[in-house]
C-alpha cells in the first residue's frame, strides 16, 4: 500500500469510491433514500476538486487502485475519510488519519481536530480519541440524516 498526495487526475476514482463506499458500507445505518441524498449519482465535481486540492488530501493506493482517501483543512477539520468497500478493516483509514493529523504543525495553531462523523464512522473516531460534542440532524436534498460533531485535541510537538 502506498500513501501519496491527491492529484486532480484522481477525481473520478475518488468520487466513485465515495459513492460506492457510502452505499455499501453505510447501508446498515442509513436508509436507501438517506444514502442517495448523501452520495447521489451526480456530484458537483468542480466543488469536490476545489476542496480536495485546497485541503491536505491523502490517497491510499494498491496496484494502481485507489483504496481510500481523506482530506483535512489547515484548521484541523477532517472533511472526508473513505475506504473502498472491498478494502475495509485493513488499517487504511487509520493510516490516512495518522498522516492527516501529523500534517498539521503547531504553527498552524490547531487546538483540536474536528469532524462530522456518520453513525457508521463514529466508533472508528471514538477509538482514535475523538469525543462526541453533539449529535445532529443535517439535511441533504430534503432528506434528514444523523451525524455527530466530534473533536479531539491536536498532538503538540515534542
Amino acid at each position: 500500500m502506498i500513501y501519496r498526495a491527491y492529484t486532480s487526475n484522481d477525481l473520478a476514482a475518488v468520487i466513485r469510491l465515495f459513492h460506492d463506499t457510502v452505499h455499501a458500507v453505510c447501508a446498515r445505518d442509513y436508509t436507501p433514500k438517506q444514502l442517495d441524498a448523501w452520495a447521489p449519482q451526480e456530484l458537483d465535481m468542480e466543488r469536490w476538486q476545489a476542496t480536495l486540492l485546497a485541503h491536505h488530501t491523502i490517497i491510499a493506493e494498491e496496484a494502481g487502485i485507489i483504496t481510500g482517501f481523506g482530506d483535512m483543512d489547515n484548521a484541523g477539520y477532517l472533511d472526508r475519510l473513505y475506504v473502498h468497500k472491498d478494502f475495509q478493516r485493513q488499517g487504511i483509514a487509520t493510516a490516512i488519519c495518522d498522516r492527516l493529523e501529523s500534517y498539521l504543525s503547531p504553527e498552524l495553531l490547531c487546538a483540536r481536530f474536528t469532524t462530522h462523523a456518520s453513525i457508521t464512522a463514529k466508533p472508528f473516531f471514538e477509538k482514535r480519541g475523538y469525543r462526541v460534542i453533539k449529535e445532529q440532524t443535517v439535511e441533504r436534498c430534503g432528506i434528514q440524516l444523523t451525524n455527530y460533531t466530534m473533536e479531539k485535541p491536536c498532538r503538540k510537538a515534542e
